[in-house]
């Protein structure tokens, strides 16, 4: 019976693969900062900025195959 390797390697892996699924189910994601626009004594005024991410559609498959190809790599190594 073939073990689960531990391998630094096999964990890259893993993390390539799980990166590569999120990218695919969730393409776009946006970020939000809130930044000091002016201070007069004890009021401040903020602005809130909303700042959308688009993951390119090639990099999510890619990742997906790279992590699966490490993994697979690692469980060729350890034999």
């Amino acid at each position: 019976m073939a073990s689960f390797p531990t391998s630094g390697l096999a964990l890259t892996g893993v993390v390539v693969a799980l990166l590569g699924v999120m990218a695919i189910a969730v393409p776009v994601f946006t970020t939000e900062q809130t930044t000091e626009v002016a201070k007069i004594g004890d009021l401040k005024l903020t602005a809130k900025e909303e700042t959308s991410h688009i993951i390119p559609p090639f990099a999510g498959p890619a990742a997906l195959v790279v992590g699966v190809a490490l993994f697979g790599a690692a469980f060729m190594t350890k034999r």
